[in-house]
């Protein structure tokens, strides 16, 4: 990928659809040379690594190469220690190749020894890598490429005699007295707890994958396979309704088999809020049955459902009353919960509803009785409360905006209004007349006293710009953002005045708020600490499709923080929405609210010193530089005013204006390629296909790499002429393109490629990982899917990979670097607290860099430790924390070791992972 690149999007098709997962477990380059055709990964590995246990290595060499399998061991005492290696040289090139590996480990590893000192008994974990080399003319070693993956060890308890060497007698009485004599199996159950924890869903195509395994007990797995065809299972989901289905069908649980088709069960909402059930029948069939009952919005629903042989039994219930529905399919329903994958909410085939999920039991043997109780003290009924609260509060706003719109300011003695309001006939679905309410009531105007004084403050202003309520709550969050925190001492504090202000932000619809608030309640920052309000701003965010708000929630789901419990399929469901928004979001980031997320440490003074704007020295020294035409500061000028880096305020047109030049000098291939893409896409100047083709054309023909994936996009778009397309698509991914891996995957896909028209979607896979390997957003998506289901034969799933692939696409979100632009511009006006407001909402969606920075303004500001060490601990987690976090953990750590005794030796080994990771990092003080 070349410098600019990165600054002008080139082009890339949109995957219609995707049903295959992986093929390797990861690929990464050790090299520059590799041929880009050689690659190696894990086929399937052990959860824990133990003597005997069995790795499948898939690889291809593009000619001879040399590979490896290893075990590497890391202790306190030493880091990467070798205990196992096997090698072999694969003289076949171009070939796929499977090898199957024994491990064997030596017994010092293997054994559980306690009475044994050594580096095994102070193992910290095990990382499982492979390798290639490619061989050159007479052996010679090229470039590497390699892969790994972290495991635990699992030590065997092979005593006595197994081990060599002979204990004393007092190791022996130790080892005899501490150990259990029986081992037993761990207790396995048939009852599963999809969810716990209350889930947001949006309404979109993003739900929560979960996948089940047969039965170790052969007992109960002999009991579930007669089942498969004389089924006895139920499940108990609680849901709770924001909007009616606004599509055809929307999901509650659906099961993909292997085939990507559906399977039983099927649960899903109608457009008329019925439900509908849908099963496989043994005679390979589908039937469904519909359940006439409209659903209430704004009320906590439980779904009951009961099936048993080909009979389902449903009861919903609601307010205590319950309804009962039963229906008899023809024959037996076909019930296997191992072939495929589940999803709750929505999915890749089908939309979920907008809403929430709460508690959800799956029995998968039957059961006689559901046990699934909503706690009335619990995340689930404060979100409850909260929905009814902001159903006042949008009733309120909607009357005032409606009689300001008529400029007739209503009085607070105003007797009555009367309006259509089926906002306030909950749960009366028959009736739809008008009804007069009292809005501005003695006891109403008391009760939202604060509320109110703000829309008279502002009437003016929506008078002028016609207000309605969503934008109301982007100018309520505006005004009060900026103050929202009074540092007092050295103690932050929080008018309630402004928490009621933020929750009516959050009520009309800005997430921004309601992300704010959950970090304020779950943080207890200006106010006392209330988890279960701060989990469900944190929902009632995500489920408004905020960016930041579902990265938060995934955040916390992945790493288990602030009391969300850690699940790597949730996290995967929330990144997930936020990775496709980011994939959208790059194509437009050319417009004013997104910005390239520029990396400034505060507590850096070279990142600081950096910066620069259109009145500073370096600024006006570029430009004379690019007036006298020269190449590179024409570019790097159009680049800063294109992205707005460096302090520099974007300028489309002006940014246009210099890459013109610099191409139309036709001495950088890269040049001409950026300008004839801004001519294609008519960003910035008149959009001109054909000058822009015969511009790609030339750009090509000088060497540009990202020209050959342009002029394939040009092909199979414009042209449709597919094989020529497939062609450059190949040639640009073959030297490095991550845009033509991503668009040649989508060829693999679709079949659209005449010379190969069919279907491959390994093939596929291989070229979406790759591009994610550059940060390609579109790519990254879709192999994390692949990732998430598991669905290709032979691949198991990898739910965190799948995570940190879209994690790493979601840090580079434009509107994520529009927000850490305002927060960097606050701290170099000298509103700190603005700053430190902006740079915790970014911080909380687990960008390393806004931690980093939300730490130092805590610090200089000196508002407290939590403050301080609840982002130096959250940065920790990311794979990139700054070196200087690392160490200051690090001392932490060190130093409260040497007055502890129980638990010193677990803080020095902290302390040196900490000074490892950040030496690892770069830093020379480690």
């Amino acid at each position: 990928m070349t410098w600019f690149h990165t600054s002008v999007p080139g082009f890339a098709f949109t995957a219609c659809f995707l049903l295959a997962a992986s093929v390797l477990r990861g690929v990464s380059t050790r090299g520059d040379d590799a041929a880009p055709d050689s690659f190696i990964g894990f086929d399937s590995v052990p959860d824990k690594v133990a003597d005997g246990s069995v790795v499948r290595v898939r690889y291809r060499c593009s000619r001879p190469c040399r590979l490896a399998v290893e075990v590497v061991l890391s202790t306190l005492r030493k880091t990467d220690l070798v205990v196992f290696r096997r090698k072999w040289i694969s003289g076949t090139p171009q070939t796929l190749r499977v090898r199957r590996v024994l491990l064997r480990l030596p017994p010092s590893v293997s054994h559980r020894r306690r009475h044994v000192h050594g580096s095994a008994a102070d193992a910290q974990n095990v990382t499982l890598q492979a390798w290639l080399d490619d061989l050159k003319g007479g052996g010679e070693i090229g470039s590497v490429a390699g892969i790994h993956k972290v495991q635990r060890v699992v030590r065997l308890s092979l005593w006595p005699g197994s081990a060599p060497g002979c204990p004393s007698w007092s190791a022996q009485l130790e080892w005899l007295t501490s150990n259990d004599k029986i081992h037993q199996c761990p207790h396995e159950t048939d009852v599963v707890d999809l969810l716990k924890f209350p889930l947001a869903s949006t309404g979109e195509r993003f739900g929560v994958v979960r996948r089940f395994r047969p039965f170790i007990s052969g007992a109960l797995e002999r009991v579930r396979l007669h089942a498969v065809t004389e089924p006895s299972t139920a499940f108990s989901v609680w849901i709770y309704l924001l909007k009616w289905c606004q599509k055809k069908h929307c999901g509650i649980i659906h099961h993909v088999d292997k085939e990507h088709l559906f399977d039983s069960v099927l649960m899903q909402l109608s457009e008329t809020g019925d439900i509908i059930i849908q099963a496989r029948l043994t005679t390979g069939e589908d039937e469904a049955f519909r359940t006439h009952l409209m659903l209430p919005l704004w009320k906590w629903i439980r779904l009951d459902c009961y099936i048993l042989d080909s009979k389902v039994l449903l009861n919903v219930t609601w307010d205590a009353k319950s309804h009962r529905f039963e229906y008899v399919f023809r024959n037996s329903i076909h019930f296997d919960d191992t072939d495929g994958y589940f999803v709750i909410g929505g999915g890749r085939y089908m939309p979920g509803f907008a809403g929430y999920f709460g508690p959800f039991k799956y029995y998968r043997l039957g059961t006689d009785e559901i046990r699934n109780q909503l706690h009335p003290m619990s995340t689930a009924q404060e979100l409850d409360r909260a929905q009814v609260a902001c159903q006042e509060m949008r009733t309120l706003a909607k009357a005032f905006l409606h009689q300001v719109a008529e400029s007739r300011l209503l009085s607070p003695t105003d007797e009555a209004v009367c309006s259509n309001n089926p906002l306030r006939r909950r749960g009366q679905f028959d009736s739809r007349e008008a009804v007069c309410t009292q809005m501005w009531s003695v006891e109403r105007q008391q009760k939202h006293a604060t509320l109110f004084r703000f829309l008279q403050g502002v009437e003016e202003i929506i008078q002028r710009e016609r207000l309605g309520v969503r934008r109301l709550g982007s100018v309520l969050f505006e005004l009060t953002v900026g103050a929202v925190f009074l540092v007092e001492g050295k103690q932050i504090k929080i008018l309630s005045e402004s928490m009621v202000l933020l929750q009516a932000s959050s009520c009309f619809g800005n997430h921004r708020a309601s992300l704010l608030l959950a970090t304020i309640y779950l943080s207890g920052l200006g106010r006392p600490a209330d988890q279960e309000k701060g989990h469900a701003y944190s929902l009632i965010g995500a489920a408004g499709d905020d960016r930041f708000a579902l990265m938060h929630a995934g955040f916390k789901h992945a790493h288990g923080l602030d009391g969300f419990p850690q699940d790597s399929d949730v996290a995967y469901g929330y990144y997930s929405n936020v990775g496709s928004q980011s994939s959208i979001d790059r194509s437009r980031i050319h417009e004013h609210k997104q910005y390239t997320p520029h990396f400034i440490y505060l507590g850096n003074e070279d990142d600081l010193n950096s910066l620069t704007d259109e009145s500073s020295d370096v600024f006006r020294y570029l430009q004379y530089q690019a007036e006298r035409g020269d190449l590179e500061s024409q570019r790097r000028l159009g680049t800063m005013l294109y992205w707005g880096q460096n302090g520099v305020s974007k300028d489309i047109a002006s940014a246009v204006k210099w890459f013109e030049r610099s191409a139309m000098q036709m001495k950088d291939p890269e040049a001409v390629y950026d300008y004839s893409i801004l001519l294609m896409k008519g960003q910035g100047v008149k959009r001109n296909y054909t000058q822009g083709f015969q511009l790609l054309k030339k750009a090509a023909a000088m060497g540009s790499i990202n020209a050959l994936n342009g002029l394939g996009w040009y092909h199979g778009i414009v042209l449709k002429d597919h094989r020529n397309a497939a062609k450059y698509f190949e040639q640009a991914a073959l030297n490095g393109s991550d845009d033509g891996m991503f668009n040649l995957g989508i060829y693999h896909l679709t079949g659209e490629n005449p010379d190969k028209p069919w279907r491959n979607e390994s093939a596929a896979f291989e070229q979406f990982l790759n591009a994610s390997r550059f940060g390609h957003a579109a790519a990254s998506v879709e192999a994390a899917w692949y990732l998430s289901t598991g669905s290709l034969r032979g691949v198991s799933p990898d739910v965190e990979r799948a995570v940190t692939l879209l994690q790493n696409v979601c840090k580079w979100n434009g509107h994520l670097g529009f927000m850490m632009r305002e927060a960097l511009q606050a701290h170099l006006q000298g509103a700190w607290e603005e700053a430190l407001v902006k740079y915790i909402l970014a911080a909380e969606t687990g960008l390393g860099l806004a931690q980093s920075n939300a730490a130092h303004l805590c610090e200089e500001l000196g508002v407290g430790y939590d403050c301080r060490w609840r982002y130096r601990n959250h940065s920790i987690l990311n794979s990139d924390p700054h070196p200087s976090t690392l160490l200051e953990i690090g001392d932490y750590y060190y130093y409260s070791s040497a007055g502890t005794r129980g638990n010193s030796l677990s803080l020095a080994e902290q302390a040196v992972s900490m000074y490892s990771r950040a030496a690892l990092a770069g830093s020379p003080q480690a």
